[in-house]
């Protein structure tokens, strides 16, 4: 089976199309849950909204893949996108919390679909020269992206927050019917094919209960809780069993053998750790801004822009780098710049003015930019067609999961970073402090103008000594990415083009 580069045009734009409704989904909803949880009432399950989302579109993503490359990558795509715009219509008629998060779910077993597929096509139809630019183009409509969701999520929700998910649909179906029409698949005996349901049920379940030890794990409950530490345990025999399945299967829902490729089983522990990284501390950095810095909230949502703007540059950098030198010459120095910005981020304090974040963003992004880029291809390089569809999702399942682990492992350090420096104070100033425990207590405005002057530095330095934990524990993360790069070995796109 293959793909006809006929109207290649029309393609990569439907499939910008469908990436571009992904990762504005996200930075919209964002903006508008408040309002939205406000309507629909129950505050306590305003984070399962984006989790189950999370869980449906990472669990699905190697899914997705092994059955594009069983059955052509055209109808597993559209059959995605199809999902997730029912979902999208769902959502914007939910009425009630739990309505719109078994709706977000299945708006995000669509979305498992749309990145790993896409840039599945892109090395189908393009020559490797010229896939990098796909994603440099990809990259830049993110960053876009990233800046213009608070702005378009505000906007929408002051209107009617339905149309937070509404306007997916005239998109979305503008991409289907672009994709239907324009891409072309040679037909083939793929369909005889078996499916490993036993891989796909055992996958499922480990990596479910995974994520949920790792979403609700210091959350919901502490970590050594009995269902956190079931939930590891479940998601550890589920693994268990998956790999042994797989390695019966007639066709594995990830084939174990792909592991043994040095480039594969690298560009997968440097994607997994860099996300953690990533996901983990950036999320930070304007909780950093808004509570100890003391920025507007209005601006805090504008923060991240100099990072995105600089990821951008070297990504699209990147495009001719990889027909010139390694992949590991390249992630090698863009991690040594990504480990800079991370020890310079852990160097903030209330000292810190907003110029020195703004360049330490700046060397952080640079460092960043080349990176995913470089591990996608690298993935999707080191294996013929008939094991692209499942070594690109899987790369893009290993960040995803990453990502996961570094918000959550993050997450409880902040908490027990700010209590433990809480309790060092004196008696008569913890007690104070302790009222004013949450972190997010820093981003209200109206209740730092109720605090005494005294609680409030405290608070802050408490908040700035925690954050540095993270941003320590960040780049630890990137050091193992470096050291995984290191071993990647001296593949390189020319050896490919060249063939």
């Amino acid at each position: 089976m293959s793909i006809e580069t006929r109207n290649s045009k029309w393609i990569t734009t439907g499939l910008l199309t469908g990436l571009i409704l992904s990762s504005l989904d996200q930075t919209i909803l964002a903006t508008a849950m408040p309002t939205i949880t406000k309507q629909l009432g129950d505050m306590s399950l305003y984070s399962w909204v984006f989790s189950v989302y999370m869980l449906a579109s990472t669990t699905m993503m190697p899914i997705y893949g092994k059955l594009a490359d069983l059955f052509g990558r055209k109808r597993i795509f559209l059959c995605g996108l199809l999902l997730f715009l029912i979902g999208s219509l769902l959502c914007g008629y939910a009425i009630s919390m739990p309505e719109l998060i078994i709706f977000r779910g299945i708006q995000g077993l669509g979305a498992g679909v749309l990145m790993p597929i896409s840039f599945t096509i892109i090395a189908d139809i393009y020559p490797p020269e010229q896939r990098v630019k796909f994603m440099g183009l990809f990259s830049t409509m993110f960053a876009a992206s990233s800046i213009c969701g608070p702005a378009i999520g505000g906007m929408l929700v002051n209107w009617n927050w339905s149309w937070i998910f509404f306007i997916n649909l005239p998109f979305g179906l503008a991409a289907f019917l672009m994709l239907a029409f324009a891409l072309k698949e040679k037909r083939s005996n793929a369909a005889k094919q078996s499916i490993d349901w036993l891989g796909a049920i055992t996958f499922t379940g480990a990596v479910v209960s995974l994520l949920l030890a790792l979403v609700m794990g210091g959350n919901s409950y502490a970590w050594n809780s009995g269902p956190i530490l079931g939930l590891f345990l479940i998601g550890t025999l589920f693994l268990i069993t998956f790999i042994w399945a797989e390695a019966r299967a007639q066709e594995p829902l990830i084939p174990l053998q792909l592991f043994k490729i040095r480039t594969i089983s690298c560009s997968h522990i440097a994607g997994f750790f860099i996300s953690a990284a990533l996901f983990g501390a950036i999320a930070y950095i304007p909780l950093f801004v808004q509570g100890v810095i003391g920025v507007s909230a209005s601006v805090t949502g504008y923060t991240l822009v100099p990072l995105m703007l600089a990821t951008v540059v070297t990504t699209m950098g990147s495009r001719r780098w990889m027909m010139i030198v390694s992949y590991r010459v390249i992630l090698v120095s863009s991690l040594i710049l990504t480990l800079i910005g991370f020890l310079l981020f852990s160097q903030m304090n209330m000292e810190t003015s907003t110029i020195q974040i703004v360049i330490y963003m700046l060397i952080t992004g640079l460092g960043l930019g080349a990176i995913f880029p470089t591990l996608g291809t690298a993935a999707q390089h080191a294996v013929g067609w008939n094991q692209r569809g499942v070594a690109t999702s899987s790369n893009q399942f290993f960040r995803s999961i990453g990502g996961t682990f570094g918000v959550s492992v993050m997450g409880g350090i902040l908490a027990r970073g700010i209590t433990n420096r809480m309790g060092q104070e004196n008696s008569v100033m913890s007690e104070q402090l302790q009222s004013f425990s949450d972190p997010e207590i820093l981003l209200n405005q109206d209740i730092r103008a109720t605090m005494p002057d005294a609680v409030l530095l405290e608070l802050q330095r408490a908040f700035s000594g925690a954050l540095h934990d993270i941003f320590l524990l960040a780049a630890l993360f990137v050091v193992v990415s470096l050291l995984a790069s290191l071993a990647i070995g001296n593949a390189r796109l020319a050896q490919t083009v060249n063939k």
